[in-house]
């Protein structure tokens, strides 16, 4: 039995170990751990890699959508238009300032926010409702950037914001517009699992407006400007000197990391089509310039769960994203959602699973992948 972890970040650090050491050991010579130098020259290496004017750093992704919602002078009573097949954070930022999550369902085949679906959500909303509407949040899923140019006409025809939930997307590409560049702000997350991770939690907000760049540079430590003078209630949502300048070391990285994790996505999909698995399970489809597979998610035709733990039993690691989408979790239960509503995620919710991709995967494990799904679909048909 071959062991294929779904991630394997110690043969990454492996690369990078020297230079990870010798700028903590600076860092712990300085004493300097919060804001300072580090983060901002992350700041301005992410600003430039999204192609963005302003970057801030801040505490983790959920943070960067709460500021970004804070920024935006988001709060009670107010809408925002999402999706319910994403990380719990999307949805869970918005209730937290105090807003009410409108969903809309995706598109079957990138999993993404449909456009036509937030169309038909909106004209069945009373006039009052629609009126509450402030913001758009499409998510960047598994690494590909949604419609915007039909998200962004819907947007600007309502004169509603969009935030870009861009926690998985970091690189990914529109049209030749990287994600975090695509609407007035971009949150990024630095969780260690990503394709650019750090050493713990930490994310980025990126924008191109210097007066919304301003507000969430305030808002960061408190609303305070000057320090201990506050015109706004912020938050603690600093970014550690120790993450941004280990991100700084992995963002050299990035792009030949991305390169890697693209092609094992290509060899995935010679290898299935070859094993004759199309009819079983389908690989991802690449609808837009630059997919960066922050995870690469095939969907299964039937027995998702029993495949699940059959390939865990062999050794290949996998995972579920996600199996509850967030119009049916029970903290959302006040907003009357029901099973039915949103078929294209639910019905992703029950057939999608994650499997190995990072870039040091090698070839023969991604064979052995492959040749476990296809035992399975033998022995299960």
């Amino acid at each position: 039995m071959m062991n294929v972890p779904l991630l394997d970040l110690k043969l990454q650090y492996a690369t990078i170990k020297d230079e990870c050491l010798k700028v903590t050991e600076e860092i712990y010579s300085s004493q300097y751990f919060i804001l300072g130098p580090h983060v901002e020259a992350l700041e301005l290496e992410i600003a430039g890699y999204c192609g963005t004017d302003y970057a801030v750093g801040v505490s983790s992704g959920t943070d960067a959508l709460l500021l970004s919602l804070m920024a935006a002078g988001i709060g009670a009573g107010d809408r925002v238009i999402t999706s319910p097949y994403t990380f719990f954070a999307t949805a869970g930022a918005i209730a937290r300032v105090g807003a009410v999550p409108v969903f809309a369902d995706i598109d079957p085949d990138t999993y993404n926010l449909s456009p036509e679906s937030v169309n038909r959500i909106v004209e069945g909303l009373p006039t009052a409702e629609k009126q509450r509407i402030k913001a758009i949040m499409p998510v960047h899923l598994y690494g590909q950037c949604a419609d915007m140019d039909e998200i962004a006409d819907i947007a600007v025809s309502n004169g509603w914001l969009i935030i870009e939930d861009a926690a998985q997307a970091i690189g990914a590409e529109y049209k030749g517009k990287r994600a975090g560049s695509l609407g007035d702000f971009g949150c990024f997350s630095f969780f260690p699992s990503k394709n650019l991770g750090g050493f713990g939690d930490g994310g980025i907000v990126t924008t191109g407006s210097k007066r919304l760049f301003d507000m969430l540079v305030i808002l960061r430590v408190h609303g305070g400007h000057p320090k201990y003078y506050h015109q706004y209630i912020g938050g603690n949502f600093r970014l550690d000197a120790l993450q941004a300048a280990i991100v700084s070391i992995k963002l050299k990285h990035l792009d030949a990391w991305t390169a890697a994790r693209q092609a094992n996505a290509a060899r995935y999909r010679q290898m299935i089509k070859d094993a004759g698995l199309s009819g079983y399970i389908r690989a991802p489809l690449e609808k837009h310039d630059r997919h960066i597979y922050n995870q690469f998610v095939i969907e299964v035709s039937e027995k998702r769960d029993v495949l699940k733990d059959y390939l865990l039993k062999n050794g290949i690691g996998c995972e579920i994203y996600y199996p509850v989408p967030l119009h049916l979790q029970a903290c959302f239960s006040y907003l009357g959602g029901k099973a039915g509503d949103f078929p294209n995620a639910e019905h992703a919710a029950g057939h999608t699973l994650a499997i190995p991709v990072y870039p040091e995967l090698t070839a023969s494990q991604q064979a052995y992948v492959v040749e476990q799904i296809k035992a399975f679909r033998d022995d299960n048909h």
